[in-house]
C-alpha cells in the first residue's frame, strides 16, 4: 500500500478549493482517502492564498512513507515558512 499526500479538488466550477489528503496512490483523485490534513484556497480574497495545514500530521505521514506530490511539497514548505515567521 503506497500512500501519497495530494490535493483533492472541491468547490465550484472556476472556483476551486482543495483539501490536502493522505490517500492510496491507486485511488481516484477525488475518491477515498485515509486522512484529511489541511485545506488550500488559491483564490482567497486578498493578496495571498489561504493555506491551513496540520504540519505534525504531514510529518508523521512522511515518516511512515507517504510521498507528497510536487504541489503539496511546495505548500508544506510555505506552511513551514509561515510557522517560523509567526
Amino acid at each position: 500500500m503506497a500512500l501519497k499526500i495530494r490535493l483533492q479538488r472541491r468547490g465550484n466550477r472556476n472556483r476551486p478549493v482543495y483539501k490536502i489528503v493522505v490517500a492510496e496512490s491507486t485511488s481516484r483523485r477525488d475518491g477515498k482517502f485515509v486522512e484529511a490534513i489541511g485545506n488550500y484556497d488559491p483564490n482567497a480574497r486578498g493578496n495571498t492564498p489561504e493555506l491551513a495545514l496540520i504540519l505534525d500530521r504531514a510529518d508523521y505521514w512522511m515518516s511512515v512513507g507517504a510521498k507528497p506530490t510536487d504541489t503539496v511539497k511546495s505548500l508544506i514548505k510555505k506552511a513551514r515558512a509561515v510557522q517560523i515567521s509567526a
